[in-house]
């Protein structure tokens, strides 16, 4: 009892429940950006390696937040200032953010010239290119993972002290994203122009990472408020074209 107590005594006040349920809403929506990565860069993946794939980059995610929450004396000093550049203070976050959201714009950009013209640049033989792609796909989704990883820890250790509640948004989320992994692969893989709106995503997510690297907050409730917005634009777009080709 003493210990259900010291750890778990926030499910006895309805206060608890909202700061639980508030942080695993916003840790699932977080989680969106880094699923469609991963979902859109494990597709470019041989079919018999996706699946393992998608299970590495969601398990690392994992494991970064969880390693993370438990150096949260690291991750609050991580918004100190370290360096001044062009009459602005950089903390380690910035930094990481600026990187992510730079490396966010460049994959999002050279995955939507891959899609226009997806003749450019292929050399090399099939078994090589097969090789290069899973081990470049587990470094790029590891390297996104923490980015997305620090954005996710910080905002929970902003929004609650208690180190129990983040453990359970956490979880909570990430088994969310094991879940939604596959389906949502396949529905990207089935339906090439979600593809190049997911890509937009990516590289609007990239953006905005890089404005808030440089003290430019942007409200995350106008960008999944414009994902939302136009993905709906498009499933409308996709039954039109569905109607339209059962009539013919």
């Amino acid at each position: 009892m003493e210990f259900f107590a010291e750890y778990f005594g926030f499910l006895n006040s309805p206060a608890g429940w909202a700061a639980l349920i508030t942080l695993l809403i916003m840790e699932i929506v977080l989680g969106i950006d880094n699923l469609i990565f991963i979902s859109i860069l494990t597709n470019k993946l041989p079919e018999h390696q996706q699946a393992k794939a998608r299970r590495i980059g969601i398990g690392a995610a994992l494991i970064l937040r969880l390693g993370l929450l438990f150096t949260i004396s690291i991750i609050v000093q991580m918004k100190d200032p370290v360096i001044e550049a062009f009459g602005h203070a950089f903390s380690w976050r910035d930094i990481i953010l600026i990187a992510g959201g730079l490396f966010l714009v460049w994959k999002a950009t050279k995955e939507i010239h891959h899609t226009v013209d997806p003749n450019d640049g292929l050399e090399a033989g099939a078994g090589k290119v097969v090789m290069l792609s899973m081990s470049a796909a587990i470094t790029q989704i590891l390297l996104l993972d923490l980015v997305f990883s620090v954005d996710s820890i910080i905002t929970a250790v902003g929004m609650t002290d208690e180190i129990v509640i983040m453990v359970i948004a956490v979880v909570g989320a990430v088994t969310v994203m094991l879940l939604a992994a596959d389906p949502l692969s396949r529905f990207i893989g089935k339906n090439p122009t979600i593809v190049m709106l997911a890509l937009g995503f990516l590289l609007m997510i990239g953006m905005t990472l890089i404005a808030d690297g440089f003290g430019f907050h942007v409200p995350k409730g106008y960008i999944y408020a414009a994902m939302g917005f136009s993905a709906l634009v498009e499933i409308l777009n996709m039954l039109a074209r569905r109607r339209k080709k059962s009539a013919e």
